[in-house]
């Protein structure tokens, strides 16, 4: 139908159009210039030089149609007595110039404010996610955001778990869905296509599906459904996926646009440095928390070794472990006539599954060093308490016991598999005490030898180590770390235990080149 309009009214003409038309009207004043407006099937005159409404078009007018996209047309209409053509096609090209730029600004100034809306909502989740210290609240409002500015039923976030290599909800806002998990495997599952693939999936109005497909959650009838991946990629090493957002059904009821998946996509990438930022936060606090249990595990550790300030000086020791805690050890006892038990052990590994066997060993050791009397007896009682342990752990451990006796002049030992124990002479000659057994955890014996030899108080030095120690002394290529220490040992055999072992360190944590540090322990023994 064709509506014809009220008294003319220029009231939907652009400002400029009007600037030209009274322009021409005051050049031209016996010329008859009219506007027409057509829109959504209704046509109506929005100018008229003589101010009548018409209705219908003037015979042998010069006229100009002009097409304006979705905002209809506009035709124009030049009649009057001499006016020349050149002049009205000259009025008619201004005017279709001035409405085509008028119509372009109008698509710009959308434009602009559709994209202002998307800066706007990009910069509010930037700040959402960079102000908010848990993932779970910040998610939720970004989530909410989202959906009100794309009109979306329902909004998730689906997050990767690389332990167990599915994607959990993080967050959801809107109608109910899928809570999840769902393995990264999962052939039917949409979610799980869109991050293997790592690109968007936008379903339009009618799409068929492939039998068996399960979307997040199921829209209804022919609902929109647009799901992008959460791609991070870092300064240094490949990108890779770390979630999914989708987004189901809309307000409006039309389908999501590309200009939607983009945004969403934008979205997606402070999503991804986001979660990449609390990932480390998480693995941050995680080493500083495991950081403090490892050194209240070292403090814990060194105060289960005895202390050697009570022995007048005739004894020192230390142990240092590599890690925070390691397997070596040392034990010192004192016991009835004026005997002293020395213990030294190595476990075949070091951190807490060491740590934990040296701790049961010192325990255990306690006991059957007051109790049993006899080295190898002790040694005997230990694999017994250990055994299980050991065999669970597939561990084993060198040990030497000795008990020295200076009123009988004699040093009584069991060694299961330990290489360093020495007696040096006062000639500063090194006598290996060699082994007498296997080490613990090894096979399982029903005795432990033990060895008598003498002993000269004031002159004679036990010498117990571990091969973190002697390896430290070793040169580059050269396996004679266990002779040097000894020659150096053998070299200050004059001075305290303490000063020696000084020294022994010293060197050892000076070697050139740097040794690997294994956990070092030594005792040094002049009663």
């Amino acid at each position: 139908m064709t509506r014809v309009s009220a008294p003319p009214t220029a009231a939907t003409l652009p400002a400029a159009v009007i600037a030209i038309l009274e322009s021409f009207d005051r050049a031209f004043p016996a010329a008859s210039v009219r506007v027409w407006r057509e829109e959504r099937g209704c046509r109506e005159c929005v100018h008229a030089s003589d101010g009548a409404a018409v209705a219908e078009r003037t015979t042998g007018a010069a006229r100009r149609v002009l097409r304006s996209g979705d905002d209809g047309a506009w035709e124009i209409e030049i009649s009057g007595p001499g006016i020349a053509p050149a002049v009205c096609e000259f009025l008619l090209d201004s005017l279709a110039a001035v409405l085509g730029y008028e119509r372009e600004a109008r698509s710009a100034a959308r434009e602009l404010s559709e994209r202002y809306e998307e800066i706007n909502l990009l910069y509010s989740i930037s700040e959402v996610l960079g102000s908010v210290a848990s993932l779970d609240p910040a998610a939720q409002r970004m989530l909410r955001e989202v959906a009100e500015v794309l009109g979306a039923r329902r909004a998730s976030l689906w997050v990767l778990n690389p332990t167990e290599q599915h994607l959990y909800l993080a967050a959801a806002v809107g109608e109910d869905g899928l809570t999840g998990p769902i393995p990264l495997d999962d052939q039917h599952s949409v979610t799980a296509r869109v991050f293997r693939e790592r690109q968007p999936l936008n379903l339009e109005r009618g799409r068929p599906l492939p039998p068996g497909t399960r979307l997040e959650p199921r829209p209804r009838g022919q609902e929109a459904f647009l799901s992008v991946p959460i791609n991070f990629a870092p300064r240094v090493g490949e990108p890779r996926t770390v979630g999914v957002i989708t987004l189901v059904g809309r307000v409006t009821g039309v389908p999501f646009s590309a200009g939607d998946a983009r945004l969403l996509m934008a979205i997606a990438s402070q999503v991804g440095a986001a979660l990449e930022a609390h990932r480390l936060m998480a693995e941050s606090v995680e080493r500083e928390r495991l950081e403090r249990e490892l050194e209240l595990a070292h403090d814990l550790q060194l105060k289960l070794l005895p202390e050697t300030n009570g022995f007048g000086g005739s004894v020192a020791a230390r142990c240092v472990p590599a890690d925070s805690v390691g397997g070596d050890f040392y034990h010192l006892f004192r016991l009835s006539g004026n005997r002293l038990g020395v213990m030294i052990g190595d476990v075949s590994s070091h951190g807490f599954s060491a740590a934990l066997i040296m701790a049961m060993v010192m325990s255990a050791a306690a006991i059957y060093a007051q109790e049993a009397g006899p080295p190898g007896e002790v040694l005997l009682r230990l694999q017994r308490a250990l055994i299980d342990e050991l065999e669970t752990t597939e561990m084993h451990l060198s040990l030497f016991y000795g008990v020295l006796d200076p009123e009988a002049g004699q040093l009584v030992y069991a060694n299961a598999g330990h290489p360093h124990a020495f007696r040096v002479t006062s000639a500063g000659e090194p006598v290996r005490l060699g082994a007498t057994s296997p080490p613990l955890g090894t096979v399982p014996i029903d005795e432990y030898g033990e060895t008598a030899v003498p002993w000269t108080p004031g002159e004679d030095l036990l010498c117990l180590f571990t091969d973190g120690l002697s390896d430290a002394f070793a040169a580059r290529g050269s396996a004679r770390g266990e002779a040097k220490l000894l020659a150096e040992v053998s070299r200050l055999r004059d001075r305290t235990p303490a000063e020696i072992l000084d020294r022994l360190y010293h060197v050892a944590a000076n070697a050139e080149p740097p040794v690997p540090q294994d956990d070092r322990t030594a005792v040094l023994v002049k009663i």
